[in-house]
């Protein structure tokens, strides 16, 4: 558990990997449940989580089942931040499945509890999942994100994510529409093999 702040009112989050929430059957079994309390209460506030609607507890759970094998498999990363026992934000990156792209990894989802938005979760997060990656040999880690979402774009954008492309008016929710926009985050030195490298004539 780390220490309390200099104020001694409130603890600093714990950002927990998969093998540590493993490590403690109360949180490890709760997990799931709080993921869910999480997700569906951000989506029913029309939070951008990829749901039009809030995802039901087994849907959750599913996600959840499927995003820690893949971690335990070395084909994807987990985080959890927790303020003493309680969850208060969790994220994940997944290998590409075929079989051509799996050197790389999209960061799916980054999801923070609404009390504890301004505490800065969002970067801790993220930036230990961009580590993750970092450590486990991913060479291209992307994501995307509904263009109106500007704070966690520039979030991403100050982690050294870069824009690579945008799809105009793609996502459909609430009877408006969207720009797609897709960011990634290079590990491979400049990142501009296509450049270096050209296809011959």
């Amino acid at each position: 558990m780390n220490p309390t702040t200099p104020s001694g009112t409130d603890p600093e989050p714990d950002i927990l990997d998969a093998l540590q929430l493993a490590a403690d059957p109360e949180r490890a079994t709760d997990f799931a449940e709080a993921a869910h309390r999480i997700l569906a209460d951000l989506v029913s506030g029309g939070a951008p989580l990829g749901w039009a609607d809030p995802p039901g507890r087994a849907e959750v759970a599913e996600l959840v089942d499927r995003v820690l094998r893949a971690a335990h498999l070395g084909d994807g990363a987990l985080r959890a931040a927790y303020t003493g026992r309680r969850l208060v934000g969790l994220g994940y990156w997944l290998r590409y499945a075929r079989p051509t792209n799996r050197q790389h990894a999209d960061l799916e989802k980054i999801a923070v509890a609404s009390e504890a938005h301004g505490q800065g979760l969002g970067r801790s997060l993220t930036s230990a999942l961009v580590e993750d990656a970092r450590g486990a040999g991913i060479e291209v880690l992307t994501l995307d994100a509904r263009a109106d979402n500007t704070r966690a774009l520039t979030l991403y954008r100050s982690l050294g994510f870069r824009e690579y492309g945008r799809l105009p008016d793609f996502v459909a929710m609430g009877g408006r529409r969207y720009d797609k926009v897709f960011y990634m985050l290079d590990f491979r030195g400049n990142g501009r093999h296509d450049e270096e490298s050209p296809h011959p004539q």
